[in-house]
């Protein structure tokens, strides 16, 4: 898969109602990408098998195969962003779907413009990933993260993290604008067996704050996902 702008490229719509279908269609055809259709999980299986697509919309809630094990049967061989747009806005449902592997969610009724901006945030993420040296910039320029030479810049100065302080920094800003779960964070840093250890979570990502945010009582790089987990805004404004 080569992404070549963040509005191009293929994405795979997936949703029972053929109404939903049409229309996502014809919004995201006009953002100048070439769109491809299933109507449940399993021929969204064979369709992502067959024709890659650089980005899936998923809905949730289909007969047959679960949004959310569409989303584990696909990470068991693709990488390729996963976008859940389902009516279903419930915390637990918001968990399940990330830990399974979803990149994002949006919750019916939407924004275009907000569907727009999550699109290509997942794009942009994947270019990131596919970097074999990343210099992560955000705010402007204000906070560098160097991820070659693990040298974090704020303002131009050099700041001091911890391993496990730059670590969970690490993890973030490679998953720009996504939904990061407690658990993912903790499994990723600490490694398995910690992701119930909340409160070592909460003190690691405050201390984060405090030298990263230009104002740490009110994050808007590091931010909270109440009840689900944190998300890193590379651009606040």
């Amino acid at each position: 898969m080569q992404v070549q702008a963040l509005d191009g490229g293929r994405i795979l719509i997936v949703d029972d109602d053929p109404a939903v279908r049409t229309a996502l269609r014809a919004l995201m055809a006009g953002w100048g990408f070439e769109i491809q259709a299933a109507a449940s999980g399993a021929a969204a299986l064979e369709v992502a098998a067959r024709e890659r697509p650089d980005l899936v919309v998923l809905d949730l809630v289909m007969p047959g195969l679960h949004g959310v094990d569409v989303c584990r049967r696909l990470r068991e061989w693709s990488q390729v962003p996963i976008v859940v747009l389902s009516a279903r806005g419930e915390e637990a449902q918001k968990v399940a779907a990330l830990e399974a592997g979803a990149d994002d969610y949006v919750t019916k009724p939407f924004g275009a413009g907000e569907l727009r901006a999550r699109i290509r945030a997942a794009l942009r993420r994947e270019q990131l990933r596919r970097s074999e040296a990343p210099v992560v910039t955000a705010a402007d320029g204000a906070l560098v993260v160097d991820l070659a030479a693990r040298r974090v810049l704020v303002g131009g100065s050099e700041v001091h993290l911890t391993r496990t302080e730059y670590e969970f920094l690490r993890v973030l800003v490679l998953n720009p604008d996504r939904v990061l779960t407690h658990a993912f964070l903790l499994r990723s840093v600490l490694g398995p067996g910690y992701e119930d250890a909340l409160e070592s979570l909460r003190t690691y990502i405050k201390q984060v704050r405090h030298k990263v945010e230009p104002d740490p009582a009110r994050p808007r790089l590091i931010v909270n996902e109440l009840g689900v987990g944190y998300r890193f805004v590379p651009d606040p404004r």
